[in-house]
């Protein structure tokens, strides 16, 4: 029998998707981490159909990188990124200036489709910046699972607000992450010599200074795990268009960076909309 999407629901804590005996991931609404990590929603342990974990939350290189979750570096001069800030004066520092995304209400909430509704706010002082539509909906595919990611963030401040990285606000050189982050588990640092893992994307660019930066619809990690020695391809795609993507292969990390060199502005009123979708498949 083939297996088939169900739904698990802890109460005001998170959401389990499984099949197949396999919970294939929790979404956690409520989280408890710390102020500094800028708190919001994120999905761990992601997992292969096999069962293999894909994410890591909380790795003691970066705590702030909580495997799958959305992210702006800076909005206005809030940190949604976590950990310390960079200013051009006095580089990375930890500083008061951290948000917070607040989950308000779930409009659909089934196997299929995990319809939420979020506030992205400013702690100090209680100011909502952005309000955010955000679907998750999985689906079971050949040889594996997807999983897309929706957001529409719209501006709520009522003024102009710049979505920045530390490259634009600051000249950080490199540092262009931001937007929806994978932080995978240390399988992916798999360095044995094997042409069939590592990173890939779109008209035959291959490993990690290739595919950094670049622009495109589509990139892939292709892993082998500890333990099990199975096998994950893991697949971003972009559904409105290419992207540069943010690909770190020693902290393994690949981040969904929709703009690169220049701040974004989101005017007063103005919607940012996302569209992304992972595949988890066994090659």
């Amino acid at each position: 029998m083939s297996p088939v999407l169900t739904l698990h629901h802890e109460p005001h804590q998170h959401v389990e998707i499984s099949a197949g005996g396999v919970v294939l991931f929790r979404y956690v609404y409520a989280p408890d981490t710390p102020a500094g990590e800028s708190p919001r929603p994120y999905v761990h342990p992601l997992r292969s159909l096999a069962g293999d974990t894909l994410t890591n939350f909380r790795p003691n290189d970066h705590p702030w990188h909580h495997a799958l979750s959305l992210t702006l570096t800076s909005v206005a001069g809030i940190n949604f990124w976590g950990g310390p800030s960079h200013r051009n004066e006095g580089g990375y520092q930890w500083r008061d200036d951290h948000g917070a995304q607040v989950h308000r209400a779930w409009p659909t909430l089934t196997a299929e489709k995990l319809e939420e509704r979020l506030d992205w706010c400013d702690p100090r002082s209680g100011t909502v910046l952005l309000h955010e539509h955000r679907e998750l909906t999985p689906a079971l595919i050949p040889g594996g699972w997807s999983l897309r990611w929706t957001s529409e963030l719209f501006n709520a401040a009522g003024r102009d607000l710049a979505l920045e990285n530390y490259h634009s606000l600051g000249g950080l050189a490199g540092s262009h992450y931001t937007g929806l982050q994978f932080r995978g588990a240390r399988d992916l640092l798999d360095q044995h010599g094997d042409a069939t893992i590592g990173i890939a994307a779109e008209d035959g660019l291959a490993g990690e200074a290739a595919v950094h930066g670049a622009l495109a619809h589509w990139m892939e990690w292709s892993c082998q795990h500890d333990g099990s020695l199975r096998r994950t391809r893991i697949r971003f795609e972009n559904l409105s268009g290419p992207l540069p993507w943010f690909v770190r292969a020693k902290n393994p990390l690949a981040a969904f960076a929709f703009h690169r060199e220049k701040s974004h502005p989101l005017p007063a009123g103005g919607t940012l909309r996302l569209d992304h979708l992972l595949s988890f498949t066994t090659p």
